[in-house]
């Protein structure tokens, strides 16, 4: 579903980017383009949802109350193949090498699953190409140099391959550094969002 989702994105190559990557300028991750990751989920999640039914967007995942019955609605929405919008502060669903470390993130679970008696886990997209070390390993061969300047000369071919890369990896059925487990303990209140 992704990769026809990232077929179907119209648009001009660094518009096909910005749609699904939130992106450094640069390959040496000095800043990032955009910080528009509220926004780029919510597209996201709409066109990786059904759309009769649109993407689910708990609210107060924040807020001790009801807890058990926002989780279990997000469980009921990623098996009905909606995708979830989760908006937490950066340090608690944002990624380790993240370049945004203050105020608040926004990812896109996309399934839930467990493994035996292991944790469950929600399987997310982040866009943030400087989340972990995997991800910006990944980008740097693809972009190298200035990411405005380098994509002028993409053609919509490569822009796509280069999105692909980045979400779906380098095999027809696993997934690149952009998407990774998230473990939630869904007893748990997420910490509050201090806007800075």
């Amino acid at each position: 579903m992704i990769s026809q989702a990232v077929d179907a994105t119209a648009g001009s190559v660094l518009e096909r980017l910005k749609f699904w990557l939130q992106m450094p300028a640069d390959s040496m991750f000095t800043k990032m383009m955009d910080n528009d990751c509220q926004v780029r989920a919510d597209r996201v999640g709409t066109v990786l949802s059904p759309v009769a039914t649109g993407p689910h967007d708990p609210s107060g995942l924040s807020l001790p109350a009801g807890l058990e019955a926002k989780w279990a609605a997000v469980d009921q929405a990623v098996k009905a193949n909606r995708a979830v919008v989760i908006k937490g502060s950066t340090g608690h669903v944002g990624g380790n090498a993240s370049k945004f470390t203050t105020s608040f993130h926004v990812i896109v679970f996309l399934a839930v699953s467990q493994v035996g008696s292991e944790r469950r886990y929600y399987l997310s997209f982040d866009p943030d190409v400087s989340a972990t070390a995997e991800s910006r390993e990944k980008w740097k061969p693809l972009v190298l140099g200035s990411t405005e300047a380098k994509t002028q000369k993409f053609t919509d071919a490569k822009s796509v391959e280069v999105i692909k890369a980045m979400i779906l990896g380098d095999s027809q059925d696993g997934f690149g550094p952009l998407v990774r487990k998230y473990y939630v303990e869904t007893d748990k209140a997420f910490p509050q969002i201090v806007h800075a």
